[in-house]
């Protein structure tokens, strides 16, 4: 697949403010901090289309970013550590379980996960989840420059024995086209 044109659409706080266009959509989901809207800038190859900050949690809302004009991109917030209260992390989670369970447009979720912490508790529930739900999920092991060759190979088996239902895992760094191209391709799969 080729991403010839992306931009920002529309950010949703609750479920009434979601798009009404019934194309597919492909969620990116993962802990805080871990490079969701990094990833969906590599991916769109537009720095400065999705928000990013070190400071985890900066992503708050459900944003939308039209891909090609026929599909979605979707950033979901982070799970797991931000700076907020817990009145609001339980906001965010009813919000994105809601989202995830009733959103028929969902083609794909995508799983992200900081390589050098596999298979962390919350990401472990977060697959389960979507295996209880029958949603077809693929695990990007994000981080991955940061690596050793050997600490990649163990970083992958972890998350292949956690992730049994995963339609694909990539090892994934911003910085290399290789894992750009395969993540690409995979992805296309889910475009109807």
């Amino acid at each position: 697949m080729k991403i010839t044109d992306a931009a920002f659409y529309i950010s949703a706080a609750a479920l009434s403010g979601l798009p009404d266009l019934q194309i597919p959509e492909i969620v990116f989901a993962g802990r805080s901090n871990v490079g969701k809207s990094t990833l969906l800038n590599s991916l769109a190859g537009i720095k400065g289309l999705a928000k990013t900050s070190s400071t985890p949690g900066k992503t708050r809302l459900i944003n939308f970013f039209l891909v090609n004009k026929a599909f979605f991109f979707v950033d979901l917030p982070g799970y797991g550590f931000a700076a907020v209260g817990h009145e609001q992390h339980e906001a965010w989670k009813k919000l994105l379980t809601t989202y995830i369970e009733r959103r028929s447009a969902i083609t794909l979720v995508v799983l992200l996960v900081d390589s050098r912490h596999p298979a962390m508790q919350s990401d472990r529930e977060m697959i389960d989840y979507l295996t209880y739900l029958g949603k077809p999920y693929g695990i990007v092991l994000t981080k991955d420059d940061k690596l050793t060759q050997s600490q990649r190979i163990k970083a992958r088996r972890v998350m292949e024995s956690s992730a049994l239902n995963a339609e694909f895992i990539v090892n994934y760094s911003s910085f290399s086209s290789k894992a750009r191209l395969e993540l690409l391709a995979h992805l296309a799969q889910y475009i109807r």
